[in-house]
């Protein structure tokens, strides 16, 4: 069956990262993730504001664990974030009374945005649905959701990326810009 034979996969597993690389990977995660956390509650939590959202734990792994991966790209990483929170937050207001409807048309017209404009980034998936069932904290800040937590966070985490995966040797991020 030449559909089922599809799934059969490649045999072989991708290599082992060296050991360098996981601490690196390491450093960079617990830093980025550790500075949008600590902003988010020395800072914007005492004015009931947020920073940290679920689909930043999946960007940092792109950005830190697989820098040159082209969906970890500057580029990706903030058009990706933003331009799904647009999506979310638009489609929250249109369909919200339909969440099953509302999340389905979030995450796949943010893939479809994403691949028109050349900014793929899986977890920009996550930040479109979390506009639409990130509960009311979210659906109260409206389209303040896509500069805070969304851009503001996204911009910090590449800040570190910027600084912790060019100190290796070896290592060099990003691989490109545009």
């Amino acid at each position: 069956m030449p559909y089922f034979d599809k799934m059969k996969g490649n045999t072989q597993s991708p290599p082992r990262v060296s050991p360098m690389e996981i601490i690196w990977s390491w450093i960079g995660s617990f830093l980025g993730i550790a500075a949008v956390g600590l902003i988010h509650l020395q800072v914007l939590d005492r004015f009931g504001l947020t920073m940290i959202i679920g689909s930043f734990g999946a960007s940092a792994v792109l950005i830190y664990g697989a820098p040159r991966s082209p969906l970890a790209q500057p580029r990706n990483l903030i058009g990706g974030h933003v331009l799904s929170a647009v999506i979310g937050v638009a489609v929250f207001q249109f369909f919200g009374n339909q969440l099953w409807l509302a999340a389905a048309l979030a995450v796949s017209l943010s893939i479809a945005a994403m691949h028109l404009t050349k900014t793929l980034h899986p977890p920009g998936g996550a930040t479109a649905l979390i506009a639409v069932i990130g509960g009311q904290s979210v659906h109260e800040l409206g389209y303040f959701y896509v500069l805070m937590p969304t851009a503001l966070g996204a911009a910090v985490m590449l800040l570190v990326a910027l600084i912790v995966n060019n100190i290796p040797a070896g290592r060099r991020y990003p691989e490109f810009w545009r």
